[in-house]
């Protein structure tokens, strides 16, 4: 590995900074088969629920191995879809994290459901089992794990408690497209699993999409036919849907691209590992805390979050701006503290994982075509906001470092 960029380089990172994601790059070598897709589509004037989403529903129940695939509008779509199909509704509890984007609690408040908060595992800031089993009572209906940032929840253990609950498992899986859990993809574990196809997801379309997958034939059937307007046959109403059709053009963009998503899962794993290396070789994981990657599974790096302890968080992603390198924060509080929520009556502290990890994450760029040199540019970036040379003589945080998870390495993997 290059230790430093050459001169040239160097001299142009410093001048266009190092984005967070950068699309165009991806999009360059794709243009000429994007646009061939699409042509297609616009000669067939087949627009909604086309040849092209029937391809892309085939091509997605494949690669996430499951029977089925129902495409839909948006990955938030896809969430009200399969609580909507599994009849979760007033009256009802669904038990989900806290640490998540705000789409997972409001598909269930929507159907008037009763969102049920739980802690998260401070190490992959996924749904903890634990909490999940402490929150259960008569009314629990559903449990909706997040696999967050592209690394699969404690599957074997969550689907236990929903199997002796009977209890839908329904999957976020937005994030995590290609990760697995002990050999099986994400979406084919639950009873069905949830996507987006947001342009910034690692399979991103050219606007908003969704998919629902699952082994379940009668569940397929029944979120066809809400995602329709409960419409079957055409103006016959079984009950009220909603209007949630994948477009043509979204499936043919998706379809050119999910040929390249495990090659670029590949790339961004590579760009993990080289992570790791660069912040070990200058001491920084002694600093800061970095992504810990739990046994079992394939992590395909959705995003790549480290955690910065004692409330410099935000000091160093000024920092890193400054320096034109993009950095965000997910999530600066939990869903239990937001406004919409104050009525469930949750205190911040309820969660204390949830908590601590909203002060303390912090996301960097890990995109599949980020070079060695731009990684190379970030870490010097954080190196130097914490006064750490080239020798690697870091500062030590003793807070950080007494905390019983910070010292904790997850064994096994891929």
């Amino acid at each position: 590995m290059k230790s430093r960029p050459n001169s040239q380089n160097s001299q142009q990172n410093q001048q266009n900074g190092v984005p967070l994601l950068d699309l165009g790059r991806q999009h360059a070598g794709l243009k000429q088969q994007v646009i061939e897709a699409l042509d297609q589509v616009w000669d067939s004037g087949q627009f909604v629920l086309g040849p092209e989403v029937s391809r892309l529903e085939q091509n997605m129940a494949e690669y996430c191995g499951t029977k089925q695939a129902v495409g839909c509008a948006s990955g938030s779509d896809a969430l009200l879809l399969a609580l909507m199909a599994g009849k979760i509704g007033p009256g009802d509890e669904v038990i989900l994290p806290s640490f998540t984007f705000f789409a997972t609690a409001s598909a269930v408040t929507r159907l008037g459901a009763r969102p049920v908060f739980a802690d998260i595992d401070p190490e992959t800031y996924n749904l903890d089992p634990a909490d999940v089993e402490r929150l259960l009572t008569s009314a629990t209906k559903a449990i909706l794990p997040v696999h967050l940032f592209g690394q699969c929840a404690e599957m074997d253990e969550i689907c236990r408690i929903g199997e002796a609950m009977e209890a839908a498992v329904i999957e976020d899986a937005a994030q995590a497209i290609g990760a697995e859990f002990d050999g099986h993809k994400a979406g084919s574990i639950g009873d069905v699993g949830c996507f987006s196809f947001y342009p910034t997801k690692n399979l991103g379309g050219a606007g908003d999409g969704g998919m629902l997958t699952t082994n379940r034939d009668d569940l397929a059937d029944r979120l066809q036919l809400l995602r329709g307007h409960g419409m079957r046959p055409r103006y016959c109403h079984e009950e009220i849907g909603i209007n949630s059709r994948l477009d043509s053009f979204q499936a043919a963009v998706l379809n050119v691209k999910l040929a390249q998503l495990d090659r670029w899962c590949e790339m961004r794993q590579a760009n993990a590992d080289r992570y790791a290396e660069m912040f070990t070789a200058v001491g920084l994981d002694r600093v800061i805390r970095l992504p810990a990657l739990a046994p079992r599974r394939r992590h395909v790096w959705n995003q790549y979050v480290v955690r910065v302890p004692d409330g410099k968080r935000d000091e160093l992603r000024q920092s890193l701006a400054e320096a034109k390198i993009g950095a965000e924060i997910y999530y600066p509080m939990g869903l239990h503290q937001q406004a919409c929520f104050h009525y469930l009556g949750y205190a911040p502290e309820d969660l204390p994982e949830t908590l601590r990890a909203s002060r303390e994450v912090l996301a960097l760029p890990i995109f599949p075509e980020l070079t060695a040199e731009e990684q190379q540019r970030v870490v010097d970036r954080i190196a130097a906001f914490f006064n750490i040379g080239r020798g690697g003589h870091p500062l030590p945080c003793p807070k950080f470092l007494s905390h019983p998870a910070a010292t904790k390495r997850l064994s096994g993997g891929e």
